[in-house]
C-alpha cells in the first residue's frame, strides 16, 4: 500500500491546498447548475442530445484523459520511452477518424441511446443483453482504475491510507454525477481538459529545463538499458514484447493500431456517449474528429514527463536498471511533482491530476448508468415504466456504480503499470465487440445468433490468453499478452460469427436499413453539412492525419 511509502509524500503548502479546494468547489458547482436542466431520463443519461460539437469534442477527449493517460501513459513513457506515442497516434487517430466518417452516421441516425441498443436492432435482444453486461463489468473495472490513480495522488498529498483516499475520491465524483448526470460530467470534462493542460505543460517544461532540453534528455536516456531503442517509435520491442523487428512492428500496427484501437474508439460507449449527446448528426460526426487534434498533441506533455522521470528521479531510474527501487512506474507523476514544481504551481498540478482521474471515472460511471438503466433495466428487467421511474433508477445506479468502483480500485493496485491492466481489459471487452460490430455493419448475412455467440467466444479467447500468460504456460513480456489476447479474441469472434451465420437465418434486408451499409441508401448515410470549411469532416480528417504523420516523421528521423 502506498500509505507505507512516506518517500512519496508531496510537500504541499496551504496555497496548494487552497487551489485544490477551489477546483473542487467549481466541480461541485457545475453539478448543482446542471441539475436544473435534468427533468427526464434522457436529460440525465444523454444530456437531452443538445450539446454543441466543440463541447462534445473536448469531452470526448477528456473522457479518455483519465488514469489511462496521466498515470498509465507517463508510466509507459518512463518504461518504454518514445514507443509510447503509438498509443496516441497509430493507436487512436485512425480509429477516431473512422468513427467520425463511417460509423457515427449509423449511430446517431438510428437514434439509439447506447451501443448495446444498436446491437439489439442489428442482431437480437440476446446480443444486446450480453454486451450490456460485459460493458457494465468493464465500466466498473475501469472506473476503479481511475479511483485508484486518484488515491495515489491523495495519499501523496495528504498521507491518507489508500482505502480512505479511494472512498473520498469516489464520493466527490458521485456528488456531481448524481446531481447533474451526463451534462455535469461533460461540462466538468471540458473544464478538466484545460486544468490538465495547465498542469502538465509546466511539468514538462520545467523537467526539460532540468535535464538540459530535449538533446540532454535523449543523451541521458541512451546510456540506460534499452535506452537507444526507447528513443525511436519503431520497431517497439519493449512495448510489444516481440523480439523480431518485423513481428514487433506488425504487432504495433495490427495489434494496437487496428484490433485494440478500433475496438476501443469505435465501440466503447464511454467515448461514443459523448457524441450521442451532440445536438445534431453533423455535430456528432465532428465530435471524434475535433477530439483527435488535442489527442495528437497531448502526447507531448504525457509521454515526455515519463521519459524525464526515467533520468531525473532516482527511484524510476533504478527500476529501468533492474535495481531495488521502492517505487513503481505508476508513481512517476507524484515523484515528478515532488521533484520539480514549486508551491503554487504544485497546487495547479495537483488539481490537474485530480481533474484527470475524476474525468475518467465520471465517464465510466455515466456510461455505466446509461447502459444499465436503458439496456438492462428498461429493456430487460422492468420494461414499460414511466420515465420518472427510469430517472430514479439512473440516479440509484450511479451510486451503485461508484460503490462497485471503490471495490475494483484495489484490483488495479496489483499491477505495477496501470496501462498493463487497462490494455488487458480492452482485449477482453472491446476487441470482440469490434469484430462483431464491424462484420455486422458490412455483412448483411450475419445473424442474431452469430452476434451473441461471437461476443462470448471472442471474450473467452482473450481471457484464456491472459490466464495462460499469468500462469506461465506461455510468456509475453511488456504488453504483448494484451495484443496477442486481443488478436485471438478478434479472430475467434470473426470465425464463430461466420460459421454460425452460415447455419442460421439472417434478418430480411428491410429490417437492416440504417444498420448495415450495403442495404442503407446513400442519402440515408449522408450527414447534412453545416456551413464553414472548418466544419467539413473531410477537412478535419485530412488535417489530423497529416498532423499525426508529421509527428511520426519528427520522432523517426
Amino acid at each position: 500500500m502506498l500509505a507505507a511509502q512516506p518517500a512519496l509524500r508531496i510537500d504541499a503548502h496551504p496555497i496548494d491546498y487552497a487551489l485544490v479546494a477551489v477546483y473542487f468547489a467549481l466541480v461541485l458547482g457545475i453539478g448543482f447548475i446542471a441539475r436544473r436542466s435534468v427533468s427526464t431520463s434522457l436529460d440525465f443519461l444523454l444530456s437531452g442530445r443538445s450539446l454543441p460539437a466543440w463541447v462534445t469534442g473536448l469531452a470526448f477527449m477528456s473522457a479518455n484523459l483519465g488514469a489511462t493517460e496521466l498515470l498509465g501513459q507517463t508510466a509507459n513513457g518512463a518504461q518504454y520511452g518514445i514507443q509510447t506515442v503509438h498509443y496516441y497516434w497509430i493507436g487512436a487517430i485512425p480509429a477516431m477518424v473512422f468513427l467520425g466518417l463511417v460509423m457515427m452516421p449509423f449511430y446517431y441516425g438510428s437514434k439509439v441511446r447506447s451501443v448495446p441498443e444498436f446491437l439489439r436492432r442489428r442482431f437480437n435482444p440476446a446480443t444486446q443483453r450480453i454486451q450490456a453486461v460485459l460493458f457494465a463489468v468493464a465500466s466498473v473495472l475501469l472506473a476503479g482504475v481511475n479511483l485508484y490513480a486518484m488515491a495515489i495522488v491523495v495519499n501523496a498529498l495528504l498521507g491518507w491510507p489508500t482505502w480512505v483516499a479511494v472512498v473520498v475520491a469516489g464520493a466527490v465524483v458521485l456528488s456531481y454525477t448524481f446531481l447533474g448526470g451526463l451534462s455535469a460530467a461533460i461540462y466538468n470534462e471540458v473544464l478538466q481538459f484545460f486544468v490538465i493542460v495547465a498542469a502538465m505543460v509546466p511539468l514538462t517544461l520545467v523537467g526539460l529545463h532540468r535535464v538540459g532540453g530535449w538533446h540532454g534528455l535523449t543523451a541521458k536516456l541512451s546510456g540506460q538499458p534499452h535506452g537507444q531503442a526507447d528513443l525511436s517509435p519503431f520497431p517497439g520491442h519493449e512495448l510489444t514484447g516481440i523480439h523480431s523487428g518485423v513481428g514487433s512492428a506488425f504487432g504495433v500496427v495490427l495489434g494496437l493500431g487496428f484490433i485494440t484501437s478500433f475496438g476501443y474508439w469505435t465501440t466503447n460507449f464511454t467515448e461514443v456517449q459523448r457524441a450521442f449527446s451532440a445536438k445534431s448528426a453533423s455535430a456528432a460526426q465532428r465530435t471524434p474528429l475535433i477530439a483527435a487534434f488535442p489527442k495528437t498533441l497531448i502526447a507531448f506533455v504525457i509521454v515526455v514527463p515519463g521519459m524525464i522521470a526515467a533520468v531525473l528521479v532516482p527511484q524510476i531510474a533504478h527500476l529501468r536498471q533492474g535495481l531495488p527501487s521502492g517505487a513503481q512506474y505508476n508513481d512517476v507523476v507524484p515523484l515528478l511533482l515532488q521533484e520539480l514544481l514549486p508551491n503554487g504551481f504544485l497546487g495547479v498540478a495537483l488539481a490537474g491530476l485530480l481533474a484527470s482521474f475524476m474525468a475518467g471515472m465520471a465517464a465510466n460511471v455515466s456510461s455505466f448508468n446509461t447502459v444499465f438503466t436503458y439496456d438492462i433495466w428498461q429493456d430487460w428487467v422492468k420494461p414499460g415504466k414511466p420515465d420518472a421511474y427510469y430517472l430514479r433508477v439512473g440516479r440509484l445506479v450511479t451510486v451503485a456504480g461508484t460503490a462497485l468502483a471503490v471495490g475494483t480500485a484495489f484490483i488495479a493496485a496489483g499491477f505495477g503499470n496501470i496501462m498493463d491492466y487497462i490494455q488487458t481489459l480492452f482485449s477482453f471487452f472491446n476487441v470482440p465487440l469490434f469484430a462483431v460490430f464491424i462484420l455486422g455493419m458490412f455483412w448483411k448475412r450475419m445473424t442474431g445468433t452469430a452476434g451473441w455467440s461471437a461476443l462470448v467466444a471472442g471474450t473467452v479467447g482473450a481471457v484464456a490468453v491472459f490466464v495462460l500468460n499469468r500462469t506461465g504456460i506461455v510468456h509475453f513480456s511488456g504488453q504483448g499478452s494484451s495484443y496477442v489476447g486481443g488478436g485471438v479474441g478478434f479472430v475467434l469472434a470473426i470465425l464463430v460469427a461466420v460459421a454460425v451465420s452460415l447455419v442460421t437465418a439472417p434478418k430480411p434486408d428491410a429490417e437492416l436499413v440504417g444498420l448495415v451499409r450495403s442495404v442503407t441508401p446513400r442519402a440515408a448515410r449522408t450527414v447534412e453539412r453545416e456551413p464553414g470549411w472548418y466544419r467539413s469532416p473531410a477537412v478535419l480528417s485530412v488535417g489530423v492525419l497529416a498532423l499525426t504523420a508529421a509527428c511520426y516523421v519528427a520522432f523517426s528521423v
